[in-house]
């Protein structure tokens, strides 16, 4: 039986590795925020309070465009629906537990906390700690967001452009996505939703993560039950 403590440091210590792409993630985020115009202690805050890296990314941009307001806070909502995806998915495990619990879970999910916790839930399913493990991915990752930030807004314009921060962004997801792939439905999803990712990249409002995610979706099943047949 795993302890309180032993499932929080199992957590943080999972997610460690992938803090090699949230810093320069979130250094990114930091010179972004200053260039559209938020002042460093708005954009600190917007990683306080929205902790969600592509949105505040995708946010400062559009902000630094003059999108109206609607078009900012539909599009916001679009690149954050994944989060429903990743609830559902993790909803069985953590039903027992309190509203306090749920909200802040909730709060401290992200792609990487997701990434890492979603297998220990399904193996764990007899340890009434087990949320603990989000717990400390979440809090670890958290904290690293917040670190990054502000360096991104000490250093400023300072960062060479040619150090190509922006490259870790895709290498973080594929780090993330390429050992959770473990069949052929897992490979068809990975591949459709990458390939119309790509594909669709031009349609406004981030609407091509949506299409790929839906397409991925439906690739995984109709393999799934191939396989069944």
């Amino acid at each position: 039986m795993t302890s309180k403590r032993s499932e929080f440091l199992a957590g943080a210590r999972t997610l460690m590795p992938l803090l090699l792409g949230v810093w320069p993630f979130g250094m990114i985020y930091g010179v972004l925020a200053l260039e559209s115009g938020l002042t460093a202690w708005q954009a600190q805050a917007m990683s306080a309070l929205v902790f969600a890296g592509s949105s505040q990314i995708v946010l400062s941009q559009m902000l630094a465009s003059q999108a109206p307001l609607a078009v900012i806070f539909v599009t916001i909502a679009i690149v954050n629906l994944r989060h429903v995806l990743y609830s559902a998915s993790l909803a069985p495990g953590l039903r027992t537990l309190g509203p306090g619990w749920k909200a802040l879970l909730a709060y401290l999910l992200t792609d990487e906390a997701y990434a890492v916790t979603v297998n220990r839930m399904n193996a764990a399913r007899s340890s009434p700690h087990r949320h603990w493990f989000l717990f400390g991915a979440g809090l670890t990752l958290w904290t690293a967001w917040q670190l990054s930030t502000l360096a991104g807004l000490a250093l400023g314009s300072e960062i060479p452009p040619e150090w190509g921060l922006d490259f870790a962004i895709p290498l973080t997801f594929i780090a993330l996505v390429v050992p959770a792939a473990h069949d052929r439905a897992d490979w068809t999803a990975v591949i459709i939703a990458g390939i119309a990712a790509v594909t669709l990249y031009a349609l406004p409002f981030k609407l091509a993560l949506i299409v790929a995610t839906l397409l991925g979706i439906v690739g995984g099943v109709w393999m799934t039950r191939r396989a069944a047949r």
